[in-house]
């Protein structure tokens, strides 16, 4: 009968351990545990830890508290001013009300995903290309707000939202291509145009100054021989300026003056004779 008892006994003692490990649960750091007691939510929240719950009546659901990092498809779509492109980006959330994910909605992870997607698609037709391209920073936080609204309610918080890429049709990259190497040339032109007149005014002073000095465009000629005398070549075509022929014409000593040539002698006049008498006339006069 004593061992009868015994053996009763220790069956419902291993019975009662069954039933307790039955109950045991235990939460990670970073899990908080929603409990269900037939079927109706428990208004308490198990923290990390070991727990414990009726078994066979309560279920324990855990819930990741930890940031989810979720890819959005691609969308293809057309922007405001009818350019095809398809942008494909990625969300950041984390569940801060572990009931309301479980209770608000079937599936929170689904959810966002949808509610992203659909956000990405208006955010394409309200946006222009070069916002697309250029202006993420606020494209990202209008998907933010979009999809942070309806999330509330289910007991997620969006953390960030970033488009990773934007695909443009083969055409299109070549017409931006061309427009960036017209662009680039424009500017290449401009700059070249702008060194060009910087530099005819620098030419001008240094015009004056050595118009001014005739020495310096002898000493700019010797550095500029000097230069080019560096570079080892075999041969030197060297130009000669008529500006250092009339320097050296200038700097050059005076002729002696040469002596001044003698007078010319004049030559005596010759004596006027009279005119000799017509024979006529001197026949005339004796007759």
């Amino acid at each position: 009968m004593v061992e009868e008892l015994m053996s009763a006994g220790a069956a419902v003692v291993a019975a009662g351990a069954v039933y307790v490990m039955a109950g045991a649960r235990v939460v990670k750091q970073y899990e908080r545990g929603v409990v269900f007691r037939l079927g109706r939510l428990k208004d308490s929240v198990r923290g990390p830890g070991f727990t414990m719950v009726v078994p066979f009546v309560d279920r324990l659901r855990k819930v990741n508290m930890q940031i989810v990092t979720m890819p959005v498809p691609a969308q293809d779509g057309i922007t405001r001013d009818n350019v095809t492109v398809r942008v494909d980006a990625v969300i950041y959330f984390k569940v801060v009300d572990a009931s309301d994910a479980l209770v608000q909605v079937e599936d929170y992870r689904f959810a966002v995903s949808q509610m992203a997607q659909t956000s990405l698609r208006s955010i394409i037709g309200k946006s222009d290309l070069d916002d697309l391209l250029s202006n993420r920073e606020k494209l990202n936080q209008g998907l933010e707000l979009m999809i942070d609204s309806p999330a509330i309610g289910w007991g997620v918080q969006i953390d960030r939202v970033e488009i990773k890429d934007v695909s443009l049709p083969e055409t299109m990259k070549r017409s931006m291509a061309r427009q960036a190497e017209a662009d680039r040339e424009r500017r290449a032109r401009v700059i070249n145009a702008d060194g060009e007149l910087q530099a005819s005014k620098k030419l001008a002073e240094a015009a004056e100054v050595m118009s001014d000095q005739p020495a310096a465009l002898q000493l700019r000629l010797l550095q500029t021989v000097v230069a080019v005398a560096a570079e080892k070549n075999s041969t030197l075509v060297l130009p000669f300026p008529v500006e250092l022929l009339r320097f050296l014409e200038r700097a050059a000593p005076a002729p002696a003056a040469a002596a001044a040539p003698a007078p010319i002698a004049e030559q005596p006049a010759k004596a006027q004779l009279p005119p000799e008498s017509d024979p006529e006339q001197s026949n005339t006069g004796q007759d």
